[in-house]
């Protein structure tokens, strides 16, 4: 169950909780200039990425993956934030060049939301696994293949060869509906998880669907565009990657290095590493439960497994989130 999107009055449940999902501030340096650069990602050949995941279902190929990479790469998007829950949403294309305010909130321009300071971040999906030195790269191409061939896989526990073989979740029965004003659901589709990251609930298909096509309506209105479109597919999981949750970083930040824990995080046992980004991901199911969980015990070993394909190590990592506190 992934829960990003900041909403008037987005409501889930998850975990026998119900939590009202709004963004945290984040990152709130201003990003670089924009350019029509395209992205260049050559971390991994198609070689390498057909022996990472030998079972995977042909809907998984290496091109839709890197033109997902690129496509999405070319998207900036600046989050600003009012009062509690008031948002406007600023995209950029590099491809054209163009800028366009996207969402913003039917309170945005009231005196009592503009009260207190804005709080802004940046979301430059071109820094998917490019941000950093080589090897932090591929440390976060790992990462992310471990998490998303433990949200698809279906086969032997400890092979670490049966990753991107289900396109969706297994019990399609489930709606997924949450309360949202601004992307409420359509009648008649269901929000269940779709795609690498299993992406679910109305309001993050609307969130996604407005940073991946500037329109939330397309997801909205065909969530099995997930499941249809291998390219959509593998943008909606970095979209998931790189966008910070209620109150936590994204992976991205994580993984690079850039998310350091504050008095609090602290207090709860949070620390950069591995087992920070299963705590972002699936924390009040794995995470705080000892070290013998199930489900995270199978993401640390998928991360091993591929750090070790890729030919790299992660000697410093702290993957555990065994005595972590989730969100």
């Amino acid at each position: 169950m992934k829960n990003i999107i900041p909403s008037t009055k987005f409501i889930i449940l998850a975990a026998f909780a119900i939590v009202l999902v709004s963004v945290s501030c984040g990152n709130t340096t201003a990003p670089a200039t924009t350019t029509n650069t395209p992205v260049v990602f050559n971390l991994i050949t198609e070689k390498q990425f057909d022996e990472l995941f030998p079972q995977r279902d042909k809907f998984y190929t290496y091109p839709a993956f890197i033109k997902a990479i690129k496509e999405l790469g070319l998207i900036k998007m600046k989050i600003t934030r009012r009062a509690v829950s008031v948002y406007q949403f600023v995209r950029t294309d590099r491809s054209t060049g163009k800028t366009t305010t996207i969402r913003q909130d039917v309170d945005w321009n009231e005196a009592w939301a503009k009260v207190k300071p804005d709080s802004t971040y940046y979301i430059d999906y071109g820094l998917f696994c490019t941000a950093s030195d080589p090897l932090t790269n591929k440390k976060e191409l790992a990462a992310f293949f471990a998490n998303i061939a433990h949200e698809t896989r279906h086969g032997m526990n400890g092979s670490y060869t049966d990753g991107l073989m289900l396109t969706h979740e297994d019990n399609t029965s489930l709606d997924y509906f949450g309360d949202s004003d601004e992307y409420p659901p359509v009648k008649g589709k269901k929000y269940y998880g779709r795609g690498p990251m299993q992406l679910s609930f109305n309001g993050n298909y609307g969130y996604a669907s407005d940073c991946i096509f500037g329109d939330h309506q397309i997801l909205l209105n065909n969530p099995d565009l997930i499941t249809q479109d291998p390219v959509v597919a593998f943008k909606a999981a970095i979209y998931f990657w790189m966008t910070p949750q209620t109150h936590k970083p994204s992976a991205h930040d994580v993984m690079i290095g850039k998310w350091q824990p504050n008095t609090a995080d602290k207090a709860a046992g949070r620390a950069p590493g591995f087992g920070m980004v299963i705590n972002i991901i699936n924390g009040a199911l794995e995470c705080n439960l000892g070290e013998n969980n199930v489900g995270m015990v199978d993401r640390i070993g998928f991360y091993q497994h591929f750090l070790s394909k890729l030919g790299i190590s992660d000697a410093n990592c702290v993957c555990s989130c065994g005595k972590m506190q989730h969100y």
